[in-house]
């Protein structure tokens, strides 16, 4: 539920973008908002956290260094 409010002020350009953005998802300003504040400030982990997760990760043997360049690459390229 929804208790708080929040005010802030932003120049003309960004919020344009904010409505360009939040009519092509079929969605509002506010939720964009939220959704940006979610994905900058995630709830129960923190960056060092995050980070040692990674490092902890087991390593993934490469058998095609080449292949798996390619595969990242157009997954960046797609935005993903």
């Amino acid at each position: 539920m929804l208790t708080r409010r929040l005010q802030v002020l932003i120049d003309e350009d960004r919020y344009s973008r904010l409505e360009q953005r939040a009519r092509q998802r079929g969605t509002s300003v506010a939720t964009l908002v939220r959704e940006a504040i979610n994905a900058s400030f995630p709830q129960g982990i923190d960056r060092a956290a995050a980070a040692q997760l990674l490092l902890d990760a087991p390593l993934v043997p490469i058998d095609d260094w080449a292949a798996l360049k390619a595969e990242i690459e157009a997954g960046m390229e797609r935005g993903g």
